[in-house]
C-alpha cells in the first residue's frame, strides 16, 4: 500500500508490513517486531494476550525469553506509532487504527463491498473498477519475510481472499466483452495456480469468445489429466458441463444479454439538434415512433425512410429519434453515410468510430468490417441504443452497421428504398401537403407577413415543389430581408419558372433552391462556397479551408460560419465542417459555371500543400533528423506548427480522411508527385495499423496513376509505401516485387531517397525470408546511399536491419554493436519514434546475447514510444519479444502472459504470418507450464496458416507436434 498524504498513521499488511506518520514511513523494526505489528493489526483493534502473541510469533518452540522479547518489540512499537497508537490492557496489546480506511485490509474489504454492491445492482463495468481497486493494494506477497505460525495462516487466507477477489473481477470482465484481454492475464493464472479450477474455466470460456475453440477445449484436456495425475480425481462439474456446452457451440456462451459487453460504460448521445419549427408529418412520426417504441422486446426494430433529396428525411429522422430517446436509455449513435456521393462512407470506418463512441480505445478496434461489426454487435449485447444511419447508399452499405440485438434500433434514412433488407420497416417520405408547406413556411417569414399575402405565399410553397429543403431556403431568405414582400418573393421564383417547370419535384427543385440561397451570398462567401465544395474529403478543418481560399484562418472561419448560417454548410464539430451532399454537387456545379478550370485545381492545390506541409512538420517531430523531409516536393503552403509530438500526432490521425481523400483526388499531372510525398510522409497512418485500406486504395490508385503518366519518381514513392503495406501484412513476396521496382525507378530518376529507402526495405524483407547474405548486400548499399546524403537516423535505420541480418547469420556479438551504434544515433535526435525501431533492435540482439536484463529494459523503453506513437503493430511484437526474452530465461508463465498481449494488440493486423509465430511461441510457453492440450491447439492453427503461406517454418511446427502426445 502506498503512502497516503494525509495526516495520521497508516499501515500495510498486503505486502511488506509498513507503516507511515503523516506520509513518512516509520521503521517497523526486525522481522519478529513486524510479526508482532502484524498480529495486532489484524485482529481489528481487538486486544491480544501475551500469550497469543507468544505463540503468533513463534508457536510451539518460543525462545527462553519470550515475554521480555514481547515486552521490547512492543516498546519499540509504541515509540515509533506513538502512546496512543499501541496500548497496553488486560496484560496483552492493541493498535488502535482509528478509521478503516488507515489499514490496507480495512480499504480492500470496503472496495470489495462496494464491488459486490455493484455487481448486484447491475453496473458491473463499475464493479470491475472497484474491484481493480481493491487489487491494487495488494504490493506482492503479504505480510512478506514475516515470520511465525501466525503469519503464515494469514498469509494463506490474505492470498485466497485477493485470489477470489481477482476471479470475480476476471467473471466481470468476461461479461462485459474483455475476453481477448482476460486470456492473457488467465494464462498465467493458471500457470501459478494450475489446480484451482475455477481460473481454468474462466480461462475456458475466454478462448471460447475469442473465437479460440480448440484452445478451450485443450485447456479442459489439459485439467482432466493434471486433476488425475496430481489429485486423483476428475473436473468438478461446472468444468465438464462447459466442455460440453463449447462442442455444442451453446449460444448462451456469447456475451450475456444483460449486460452490455464494453471496456468502459459510454452512453453516446450524438443526435443532431432538431430543429425547433419542426412541421407536419404527424402521421409518420406516430409510425416511426411506435416502430421504436417496440425495440424493447425484440431482436431489433429497423425503420428505412426512403425519398428524393431534399424532402426531409433528414429533419423527420433527427426528431423522432429525439422523441423516442427515452426508450434507448444507453446512448443514441448518429452518422452521415453519404450514400450519394463520389465516395459514401465506408462501413468499416464508421464502425471505428461507433465502437470509439462507445468506449473502446483505440488499440481495441480490430482492422476488418466483419470483426469490427461483431466487436460493435457484442457492445450492444444488452444494451438499448438507437443508430440512425443517414444518407444510406443503399443496403450493403448498412447491414453492417445495424444493431442486430434486442432492445436497440436502427434508423434509416436514403434516396434508395431498401427492399432488400430484412424486417425492416419500410417509409415513403413525398414531398410536404400544401398546409403543412404553407404552416412551414409561416413558422419562418412570421404569420404575420404571410396571412398578409397569403396567396403570394402559396406561390412560393408550390415554385418551391413542396420541398422542405426549397421552403426553408426560400424563407430564409425572406425572413433576412425586411423590405421585401412575400410577393416580391414570389415574382422572383416566378423568373426562374422556366426550370422549376421542367425540374418538377425531384432532385433537381433542391437544386433550384440552392439558387435562392447562393444568391444571397456576396462575392467571397460565393466564392469559399465553390472552391471548398470541390474537395472529396468528408468534411473540412478551419485551417485547411483557409489553405484552400488562400485567406487568413479567422477570415476563413467567419466565411464558413456565415455559410452555416445560409444553411449551405453543416458544423460537423467545432472547427470542422461539411457539405450536405447535394450542396456539395451544387457547389461543384457552380465552381464549373463561374470559375476557370485553372482557379479550381490552384484551390485543390494549395489544400494539397496545406496537407503536404503540416505532414512535413508532423514527420519532423515523430522522426527527428529524418532527411526525408528534405526531398519531398515544394510546398507554397507552410502549414501548421505544433506545441508537441503528441498534437502533431493527434492532427494526423484526425485528418487522416481528408489526407487520404485529397492524395487520391489530385493523383494526376502537376499534383501527382505531390500526392504521392503526401503518402510517403503520413505512412505512420499505415504503420499505425489505422486507415490502412483507406491508405492502401490511395496508393494503388497513385501507383497506377504515376505508371500511366510515365513518372518514375511519383511510382517509385508509391511503391516504396506498398511495400512498408506489404510487409506490415505479412506479404512479403509482394513487398520484395514492389521494393525491387521500386529501387530501379529510383535509379533511373535520380531520387536518392526512393533508391535508398528501397534498399533499405529489400534488406528487411530479405531478413524476413531468411536471406541473410542478400540482405546484407542491399543494406550495405543502403548505408552508402544514406550516408552519401547524411541521414543520419535513416543510417541508424540500416544499422538496426544489418543487426537483424548478422543475428541471421549467428554473428550476435557484432549484431549487438551494430544496433547499440543505432541507438546512440538516434538518442542523439531526441525522443522520437524510430528510436522505438531502434531500442527494439538492440532488445533483440541483446536476447541472443543472453543479456536478458538489458534486453528487457530496452524492450520496456521500447514499447512506452510505440503506444504513445499509435504504432500498434510494433506494440504487438514488442510484447512477442518480451514473451521470447522470458520463455528464454525459464519463465514460460510470463512468457505466455506475454504472448496472449501481442495476440490481443494484434488483432486485425500484421498479417497471419506474424500471428502465426506468436502462436507458435504461445504454444511453447504453455507445453513449459504443462497445458499440453492448449498447446497443440496453437501449434496446429500455426501449422495450417504456414501450410497456407508455403512457409518454411511449417516444418518446425510439424517437429513440435510430433513431440506432442496426442492426449
Amino acid at each position: 500500500m502506498v503512502a497516503d498524504p494525509e495526516t495520521g498513521l497508516r499501515f500495510a499488511v498486503l505486502g511488506p508490513v509498513r507503516a507511515w506518520r503523516d506520509g513518512a514511513a516509520l521503521n517497523t523494526g526486525s522481522p519478529q517486531q513486524r510479526a508482532l505489528l502484524a498480529a495486532l493489526l489484524l485482529r481489528g483493534g481487538h486486544t491480544a494476550t501475551a500469550a497469543e502473541l507468544v505463540d503468533a510469533i513463534w508457536g510451539d518452540e518460543p525462545p527462553q525469553q519470550a515475554l521480555a522479547a514481547l515486552r521490547t518489540y512492543a516498546s519499540r512499537l509504541r515509540k515509533a506509532l506513538g502512546a496512543q497508537a499501541l496500548v497496553s490492557e488486560s496484560g496483552g496489546y492493541a493498535i488502535r487504527t482509528g478509521p478503516a480506511a488507515r489499514l490496507d485490509v480495512d480499504s480492500a474489504s470496503r472496495l470489495a463491498g462496494e464491488a459486490e454492491k455493484s455487481a448486484h445492482s447491475g453496473d458491473r463495468h463499475r464493479a470491475r473498477i472497484v474491484y481493480d481497486e481493491a487489487l491494487a493494494l495488494w504490493d506482492g506477497e503479504s505480510l512478506a519475510h514475516v515470520p511465525g505460525p501466525y503469519a503464515l495462516t494469514q498469509r494463506t487466507r490474505l492470498e485466497e481472499w485477493r485470489l477470489s477477489l481477482l476471479e470475480h473481477r476476471l467473471d466481470l470482465d468476461l461479461e462485459t466483452g474483455c475476453h481477448a484481454e482476460a486470456v492473457s492475464e488467465l494464462t498465467a493464472l493458471t500457470a501459478a495456480h494450475p489446480l484451482r479450477e475455477r481460473l481454468r474455466e474462466l480461462l475456458m470460456l475466454a478462448l471460447y469468445r475469442s473465437g479460440r475453440q480448440a484452445e478451450a477445449l485443450a485447456v479442459y484436456a489439459d485439467t482432466r489429466r493434471l486433476l488425475a495425475d496430481e489429485l486423483g480425481v476428475d473436473p468438478r462439474p461446472e468444468l465438464s458441463e462447459l466442455q460440453q456446452r463449447i462442442l455444442r457451440a451453446d449460444d448462451s456462451l456469447t456475451a450475456p444479454a444483460d449486460e452490455p459487453a464494453a471496456p468502459t460504460l459510454v452512453r453516446p448521445h450524438q443526435l443532431p439538434a432538431t430543429v425547433p419549427d419542426f412541421t407536419g408529418r404527424s402521421a409518420f412520426v406516430t409510425d416511426l415512433g411506435d416502430q421504436l417504441a417496440t425495440a424493447e422486446g425484440r431482436v431489433m426494430a429497423v425503420s428505412a425512410v426512403a425519398g428524393i433529396g431534399g424532402v426531409g428525411k433528414t429533419t423527420l429522422a433527427i426528431h423522432v429519434a429525439h422523441q423516442a430517446r427515452d426508450h434507448f436509455p444507453d446512448g443514441q449513435l448518429y452518422v452521415d453515410l453519404q450514400g450519394t456521393s463520389a465516395t459514401p462512407a465506408e462501413p468499416e470506418a464508421v464502425l471505428g468510430a461507433f465502437l470509439r463512441a462507445l468506449g473502446t480505445p483505440d488499440n481495441g478496434i480490430p482492422e476488418g468490417v466483419h470483426e469490427r461489426a461483431a466487436l460493435y454487435r457484442s457492445l450492444l449485447s444488452g444494451r438499448r441504443v438507437l443508430a440512425l444511419l443517414d444518407n444510406a447508399r443503399d443496403a450493403a452499405q448498412v447491414r453492417p452497421l445495424l444493431p442486430g440485438t434486442e432492445g436497440s434500433a436502427a434508423l434509416i434514412t436514403s434516396r434508395a428504398r431498401m427492399m432488400d433488407l430484412a424486417d425492416a420497416h419500410l417509409l415513403d417520405l413525398d414531398v410536404m401537403s400544401p398546409e403543412e408547406a404553407m404552416t412551414l413556411f409561416s413558422r419562418i417569414v412570421g404569420t404575420e407577413r404571410v396571412s398578409a399575402e397569403r396567396e403570394a405565399a402559396m406561390d412560393v410553397v408550390a415554385a418551391c415543389g413542396f420541398l422542405p429543403l426549397a421552403i426553408r431556403i426560400a424563407a430564409a431568405r425572406l425572413a433576412a430581408r425586411r423590405t421585401w414582400t412575400v410577393t416580391t418573393l414570389a415574382r422572383k421564383l416566378a423568373d426562374e419558372r422556366r426550370r422549376l417547370d421542367e425540374l418538377q419535384a425531384g432532385d433537381l427543385a433542391v437544386k433550384a433552391t440552392f439558387e435562392l440561397g447562393y444568391g444571397q451570398l456576396d462575392t467571397e462567401q460565393s466564392r469559399a462556397f465553390r472552391l471548398l465544395g470541390l474537395a472529396d474529403g468528408p468534411d473540412v478543418s478551419v485551417q485547411a479551408a483557409a489553405a484552400m481560399l488562400d485567406r487568413d484562418q479567422d477570415v476563413a472561419e467567419e466565411l464558413l460560419e456565415s455559410l452555416v448560417d445560409t444553411s449551405l454548410l453543416e458544423s460537423a464539430a467545432p472547427g470542422r465542417y461539411r457539405y450536405h451532399d447535394l450542396v456539395r454537387l451544387y457547389a461543384r456545379a457552380c465552381a464549373r459555371r463561374e470559375d476557370t478550370a485553372d482557379e479550381s485545381a490552384q484551390a485543390l492545390s494549395r489544400l494539397l500543400d496545406f496537407y503536404l506541409a503540416t505532414a512535413r512538420t508532423v514527420h519532423t517531430l515523430e522522426r527527428p533528423g529524418e532527411r526525408l523531409v528534405e526531398h519531398l516536393e515544394p510546398t507554397a503552403c507552410p502549414g501548421l506548427d505544433f506545441p508537441d509530438q503528441g498534437t502533431a500526432i493527434a492532427w494526423l490521425f484526425t485528418e487522416a480522411p481528408g489526407i487520404l481523400a485529397c492524395a487520391r483526388q489530385l493523383a494526376c499531372g502537376p499534383t501527382l508527385r505531390r500526392a504521392a510525398d503526401l503518402l510517403l510522409v503520413t505512412r505512420g497512418l499505415a504503420e499505425s495499423g489505422s486507415n490502412v485500406h483507406q491508405y492502401e486504395h490511395a496508393a494503388l490508385t497513385l501507383r497506377a496513376r504515376a505508371e500511366e503518366e510515365g513518372d518514375p519518381r511519383a511510382e517509385g514513392r508509391c511503391r516504396i509505401v506498398l511495400g512498408v503495406l506489404h510487409t506490415q501484412a505479412g506479404r512479403f513476396r509482394e513487398a520484395d516485387a514492389d521494393l525491387r521496382h521500386a529501387t530501379v525507378l529510383g535509379r533511373t530518376a535520380d531520387d536518392r531517397v526512393t533508391t535508398s529507402y528501397g534498399l533499405n526495405m529489400s534488406g528487411v524483407i530479405a531478413n524476413y525470408l531468411s536471406d541473410h547474405a542478400r540482405a546484407d548486400a542491399f543494406l550495405k548499399e543502403a548505408l552508402d546511399a544514406f550516408r552519401e546524403y547524411d541521414n543520419q537516423p535513416s543510417v541508424a535505420s540500416v544499422l538496426c536491419n544489418l543487426a537483424r541480418a548478422e543475428l541471421g547469420a549467428g554473428h550476435v556479438e557484432h549484431a549487438v554493436d551494430l544496433a547499440s551504434e543505432a541507438v546512440v544515433i538516434y538518442r542523439r535526435f531526441g525522443r522520437g519514434m524510430r528510436l522505438a525501431n531502434g531500442l527494439y533492435t538492440l532488445g533483440l540482439t541483446l536476447s541472443d546475447a543472453g543479456r536478458a536484463d538489458e534486453a528487457r529494459a530496452m524492450f520496456a523503453e521500447a514499447l512506452t514510444l510505440f503506444r504513445e506513437y499509435r504504432q500498434r503493430l510494433w506494440e504487438g511484437m514488442t510484447h512477442f519479444r518480451l514473451a521470447a526474452l522470458s520463455l528464454s530465461t525459464a519463465e514460460p508463465a510470463a512468457a505466455a502472459r506475454q504472448a496472449e498481449q501481442s495476440l490481443a494488440v494484434l488483432r486485425g493486423i500484421g498479417g497471419s504470418w506474424r500471428r502465426a509465430n506468436i502462436l507458435v511461441l504461445l504454444g511453447r510457453s504453455l507445453e513449459s507450464i504443462g497445458q499440453h492440450g492448449r498447446a497443440r491447439a496453437c501449434w496446429e492453427e500455426a501449422l495450417a496458416t504456414y501450410e497456407e503461406l508455403g512457409s518454411v517454418e511449417a516444418d518446425d511446427v510439424r517437429t513440435l507436434l510430433a513431440s506432442v502426445s496426442a492426449g
